[in-house]
């Protein structure tokens, strides 16, 4: 399968915004996309189902002929499954994102949709790790949204305890921190700003003031 990303059409938008577990990356793209109707592509919930599908099927995400497999029989009932916000399935979501079957697996459908967008849209968002260094390194905008571990890793707490799960602020950090290694030290398509991306520390900003941000950031980065 090829690695060349095809040239955007002339009138098609593509927004790429990568960076790590819960620095705000999703919120500010779903934003964004509302806020230009664009469509939008989580594509980590991808690499999720997948590692949801390994471990449902009693496998081990970092057994390459497991994870390779269960990419390519994703469904949309894999993509809706329940559990996909779970630490664990977050943890062996990082250990089939290394595959890099997996990756070329997954690699032609996000292709497909930022370069032709569904619904007839303008454009398209998607927020990964990737996206502006593999999917779309021809995206016009690029950003890469970041924080502190701690500031993280209290995001994604706070977020569990709400979905009722019993686990410390502790585990959550190590965790997190786990899932960065393993994100920044892949082989393939690791975890890093792409060349021309516009960086976003999201550490000590409100929701709101994010967004305005990123929007400044986009309007700029089109007007280049």
């Amino acid at each position: 399968m090829s690695e060349t990303a095809p040239a955007s059409p002339a009138n098609s938008v593509v927004i790429a915004v990568d960076g790590p577990v819960a620095a705000g990356k999703g919120t500010l793209a779903r934003r964004l996309a509302e806020w230009f109707g664009y469509a939008y592509l989580d594509t980590g919930a991808l690499y999720r189902a997948v590692g949801a599908k390994v471990l449902r099927q009693g496998g081990d995400p970092a057994d390459p002929v497991i994870a390779i497999k269960a990419a390519e029989s994703l469904d949309e009932s894999d993509r809706a499954a329940p559990e996909l916000r779970s630490e664990a399935v977050g943890l062996a979501a990082s250990k089939v994102a290394t595959i890099p079957g997996v990756r070329a697996a997954l690699l032609d459908f996000q292709r497909r949709f930022a370069h032709q967008p569904p619904g007839g849209k303008a454009g398209a968002v998607l927020d990964g790790r990737d996206i502006g260094t593999v999917v779309c390194p021809d995206a016009p905008v690029k950003l890469f949204v970041t924080a502190s571990d701690e500031v993280r890793a209290e995001r994604r707490y706070k977020e569990l305890l709400d979905k009722g799960e019993s686990i410390t602020f502790e585990r959550v950090l190590a965790d997190l921190r786990q899932r960065d290694a393993q994100d920044q030290a892949r082989a393939t398509a690791p975890l890093k700003p792409a060349a021309d991306a516009h960086l976003l520390d999201t550490s000590d900003l409100a929701i709101e003031a994010a967004v305005a941000a990123a929007l400044e950031a986009v309007v700029a980065a089109l007007k280049r």
